[in-house]
């Protein structure tokens, strides 16, 4: 193990979602600690931006691929380019995902299966492809970004939270079966996060942060690069035995009873 478990130095990271917010945080994290960095998403010009950035502040290499993750074949094109560029992956995070919320009444299977498609089948495709050279490999990270929902639910967000619990019991399951070759699998649930997107749409629906903060313990919404500073962790040697585990980023747990005043 290296005298800093920390350093990245010499290993390719592939980050889905990469192009702004959580996504974009942790590839300059992660470039920062001395990987070489793919950033993907749907987005070309964010990808391009946010990767010049990244180059222009850590000296390390950043590759943006745009990729649709739900669809297979773009995946597999995803993977491919970054092999051919780098030569390895060592480090997947499986960042990609969101919704539209609104009440199960009204649930379309339309939105049932668009939500599955984001935050649970692209996680799957995009591990299938990496994992083919990781098991070859005998190492590898891989930490898929989930959402407070997928472990206490959330009103208006039956389909949200199914695929985010399901992405959970898929980290699981592939740090079950992927140890034996080195694999580590982790996941964040990740609480209210101030990202560019989020603060518009707050701004835009007239949400106050401060009011949807109040019932945090430490009072405030969490940044991108808190939630990518924990990814950072769990990609690096300093996590080497664990695997399996979720890891909720949401600022203390809620509950009820008396105040100490």
């Amino acid at each position: 193990m290296n005298s800093n478990p920390y350093d990245l130095t010499g290993r390719v990271a592939i980050v889905t979602g990469g192009g702004t917010g959580i996504g974009a945080a942790t590839a300059r994290i992660l470039a920062r600690h001395g990987a070489d960095v793919v950033i993907a998403s749907r987005t070309t010009e964010e990808l391009e931006k946010t990767a010049a950035a990244v180059r222009d502040a850590t000296g390390r290499r950043c590759l943006a691929v745009p990729t649709d993750v739900k669809e297979e074949e773009q995946v597999i094109r995803m993977v491919q380019r970054t092999v051919d560029e780098f030569g390895r992956i060592d480090i997947l995070i499986n960042n990609a995902g969101g919704t539209r919320l609104g009440p199960l009444s009204g649930l379309t299977t339309k939105a049932w299966d668009a939500s599955f498609g984001l935050n649970a089948r692209s996680a799957y495709l995009c591990t299938r492809e990496v994992g083919r050279h990781l098991t070859i490999q005998r190492s590898g990270a891989i930490i898929n970004v989930s959402s407070g929902a997928g472990l206490n639910g959330v009103k208006g967000g039956a389909h949200y939270a199914s695929s985010k619990a399901a992405l959970q019991m898929f980290t699981k399951v592939t740090a079950a079966e992927w140890g034996r070759y080195g694999i580590r699998a982790n996941c964040v649930a990740v609480g209210l996060v101030s990202s560019e997107r989020a603060v518009e749409a707050w701004r835009v629906a007239k949400l106050d942060a401060s009011s949807m903060a109040a019932g945090i313990p430490l009072g405030r919404p969490g940044t991108p690069s808190e939630v990518a500073y924990a990814i950072h962790f769990l990609a690096s040697d300093a996590a080497s035995y664990i695997s399996g585990q979720t890891f909720s980023i949401d600022g203390g747990p809620h509950m009820g009873g008396i105040t100490d005043t």
